[in-house]
């Protein structure tokens, strides 16, 4: 009676430690799931706040730029598929929204650089304040980027460890999706031309050589390597041609007294 009376004892206690540890790790798989929740609405506010500020951008260089009329548009198109997603997707992004909103990002690097070849909006206290309010922007978002990246990370490795996986699998708790793009394309920096940048914002000067462009060499006369190092061996000595000598003028004869 009494070793009976002593396994159901030690049952009751395994299974209430069974119980215990079954309950933890659920309410930590909601804590966390909480978490990333609470920390991708902090990146979707901002991200909201870049669809307001876009607009006022295209249209601020629109008027001074007229040239950046394809990455106006691609930026005005990347900006509505974003939005589109946006409110069509629930309370976590998709790969395809990351994918977007970083081609977006690009497009916004991109005509940042571009409007260096134009003094005249570069000095436009509108465009001046809208670029700092994008950039703040966009520290905000990586930021919180990087928090909502490190709570998913936490929260999948929850859900692929032992035992934490056999609570996920019995209650649905499945993995949570990056806010970061995996494809190299769309990774890539912008590739922008700065000598097609200079073009553009000098076209109104007339034929004035361009600040930073390299003086034209002579025809017949390539230009050095730079990356080669000097010979002066192969330099030709050219010796001084020698003066010509002149004879020493005669002083004049005086003629013969009579």
């Amino acid at each position: 009676m009494g070793t009976a009376l002593a396994v159901i004892v030690i049952i009751l206690v395994v299974v209430a430690i069974i119980a215990l540890v079954a309950i933890g790790s659920y309410n930590g798989f909601v804590k966390a799931r909480n978490l990333i929740q609470e920390s991708w609405r902090q990146v979707d506010v901002e991200l909201n706040r870049r669809y307001e500020l876009v607009p006022n951008l295209v249209e601020t260089v629109r008027a001074y730029a007229a040239h950046e009329r394809n990455t106006l548009e691609d930026i005005t198109r990347l900006r509505g598929q974003a939005q589109q997603l946006s409110q069509a997707e629930g309370t976590l992004p998709s790969q395809q929204r990351a994918q977007v909103e970083e081609a977006l990002s690009g497009a916004v690097r991109n005509l940042m650089v571009s409007v260096e070849a134009y003094p005249d909006l570069k000095s436009n206290q509108n465009f001046l304040e809208l670029q700092r309010q994008l950039a703040e922007t966009e520290d905000r978002i990586a930021a919180g980027r990087r928090f909502y990246n490190a709570n998913v990370r936490a929260y999948n490795t929850k859900v692929d460890s032992v035992p934490s996986n056999i609570i996920a699998g019995m209650f649905k708790f499945e993995k949570a999706t990056y806010f970061e793009v995996n494809d190299p394309a769309v990774r890539q920096a912008p590739d922008v031309s700065f000598g097609e940048i200079a073009y553009r914002g000098d076209q109104q000067q007339g034929g004035a050589p361009q600040q930073g462009q390299l003086p034209q060499q002579p025809s017949g006369q390539p230009f050095p390597d730079p990356n080669q190092l000097p010979n002066p061996q192969a330099q030709q000595y050219q010796q001084p041609q020698p003066q010509q000598q002149f004879p020493p003028q005669q002083p004049p004869q005086q003629p013969p007294q009579q």
